[in-house]
């Protein structure tokens, strides 16, 4: 079994698109394209921490703001998902959150709902991709209804511990119990696409080299 650092670190070396190709291979759901990146720069790789965000009554115990469950069972492995489909403008991350995961070593933040302070996480380098910006507050509008259980992105259903890459071409959600296929997979294609960029480079027509290795790629078994 291999470590869950080394399967992000090598998770963080393969494009979506490879690993939605690896996908499409096994026949396993797991793409949502309609989260771009809104700041930050390049790919991440990371292990999901969940939380989601609607109206009504918070969870019983102390009053907390929303998101900061979330943080404090983060680490530097972990990618924060959020779920804020409530229909209600108000932003479910912002500014002092992203701070709070700055300091706490998270790796950026996915969701699926209005985003605040999107400029002071640019200013920061902070990673955050989401579907809708916002300048309007979740206070009096809604709360976290809980951290660390299944939330949806998307049409996909994240749970905890669930392994995350997001870069401007999608975000990809991989179950742990098919990660080491789905990596194996993604790698395999993106080896194929490297040679088939020297063949490109080294002047063989582009119609040889697409009209064979590329249009067989997701169907043939892996060497």
């Amino acid at each position: 079994m291999i470590a869950p650092a080394e399967i992000v670190e090598r998770l963080a070396r393969v494009d979506c698109c490879a690993l939605s190709d690896a996908l499409d291979r096994l026949r396993i759901k797991g793409a949502v394209t309609h989260l771009p990146q809104r700041s930050g720069a390049g790919r991440i790789a990371g292990i999901a921490v969940t939380f989601r965000v609607a109206p009504g009554d918070p969870p019983p115990g102390p009053a907390r703001h929303l998101g900061t469950t979330a943080i404090e069972a983060s680490d530097s492995l972990s990618i924060i998902v959020v779920e804020q489909r409530s229909g209600i403008e108000a932003g479910c991350w912002g500014g002092l959150l992203t701070r709070g995961a700055i300091n706490r070593g998270v790796v950026g933040v996915v969701a699926d709902g209005p985003v605040r302070d999107i400029d002071e996480a640019r200013e920061l380098g902070f990673p955050i991709f989401t579907n809708k910006t916002t300048s309007f507050t979740a206070r009096g509008r809604v709360v976290d209804q809980g951290t660390n259980i299944d939330v949806s992105i998307g049409d996909l259903t994240v749970s905890p511990g669930d392994y995350i890459v997001a870069d401007n071409s999608a975000v990809i959600v991989v179950k742990p119990a098919d990660v080491e296929r789905v990596l194996a997979a993604a790698e395999d294609i993106a080896a194929r696409e490297a040679a088939m960029i020297k063949s490109i480079e080294a002047g063989i027509p582009i119609s040889e080299v697409m009209g064979g290795n590329y249009e067989h790629m997701l169907t043939e078994p892996m060497k």
